[in-house]
């Protein structure tokens, strides 16, 4: 069966996006010689990625608006706006947790979700993630979009891999039984 990744950066103190929805702060600390490219490893395991309206608009507008970055993999973009389809992305307004569940009976790679908080936290909710790559950026925002909040439930983690560079933290978790 194919995994549910989540793979997202995060400030130190738990947001994924400042007041204003940006990410112009992601980054590490600005030593020459330290940076690492996750992302080119990470994608090779990936051939779908989810994510909500305020991701996709992001992206099209600010980090990438001349070219789709994931032309390479199935996007679905979690959306109640009605917007027109096209061979790689999907618009859908399925609930996500349905979504990722029919996803999962399917052949392919790893499922990557993207963003945004909303989604995340209501797969915790369904314990439908099955890894955590999240990597701390060196920034305190102190407000904005909050990854993690009120799930209401314990969910149990194991540490697999942890790489820092730049002053960037990699933490990669896998979900695991509370009676390991």
């Amino acid at each position: 069966m194919r995994n549910v990744i989540l793979f997202i950066a995060m400030s130190l103190d738990g947001y994924i996006a400042d007041s204003e929805g940006k990410v112009g702060w992601l980054g590490g600390q600005g030593d020459a010689g330290e940076t690492m490219d996750t992302y080119s490893e990470f994608v090779t395991h990936v051939d779908t990625v989810i994510m909500g309206w305020n991701t996709y608009y992001q992206i099209i507008t600010e980090l990438s608006p001349k070219e789709w970055v994931y032309s390479e993999l199935t996007s679905y973009v979690i959306t109640h706006r009605s917007c027109s389809s096209t061979e790689r992305i999907q618009f859908t307004n399925e609930n996500p947790c349905s979504l990722i569940r029919e996803l999962k009976k399917g052949d392919g790679k790893a499922i990557w979700i993207c963003g945004g908080a909303d989604i995340v936290r209501q797969l915790m909710a369904e314990d439908l993630i099955d890894i955590y790559d999240i990597s701390i950026i060196p920034m305190l925002l102190g407000k904005g979009i909050r990854l993690f909040g009120g799930s209401g439930r314990e969910i149990p983690l194991r540490l697999v891999k942890s790489l820092s560079y730049d002053g960037i933290t990699d933490l990669i978790y896998e979900h695991r039984d509370f009676r390991e």
